[in-house]
């Protein structure tokens, strides 16, 4: 069974930085998709950045510039790097693997920004 496991997330400054962390356990092969997606309360959940396989990759308007994302393939891993941090991004972070004919979610890692 394919288990995603988040880390990284917490209690940040205005300004400060997070980096979040989800790695895949079991039988996957051939990840498509690697993304990250965020919720907060009373909104839809909304796509914040997403890798391709080759490298490629998009982010969400107000995380360009400060938010990069990666992959380690070897690792069945992705990260999200997350500076200059505002209120905003107060949201429980969600990893989003895909590969073909599946989609896998992670159980989320809350990241609170402070004023």
């Amino acid at each position: 069974q394919v288990q995603l496991v988040e880390s990284g997330g917490g209690l940040v400054q205005a300004g400060g930085s997070l980096r979040l962390s989800c790695a895949a356990s079991g039988n996957i092969f051939s990840i498509n998709i690697m993304g990250w997606y965020r919720q907060a309360p009373g909104k839809q959940r909304e796509l914040v950045a997403r890798i391709t396989s080759s490298g490629i990759t998009n982010y969400e308007d107000s995380a360009k510039g400060r938010f990069t994302i990666s992959r380690d393939n070897a690792k069945n891993t992705v990260y999200l790097q997350m500076n200059s941090l505002k209120p905003e991004d107060t949201a429980v972070y969600y990893c989003n693997f895909q590969v073909v004919g599946r989609v896998y979610w992670g159980q989320g890692t809350q990241v609170t920004v402070s004023s």
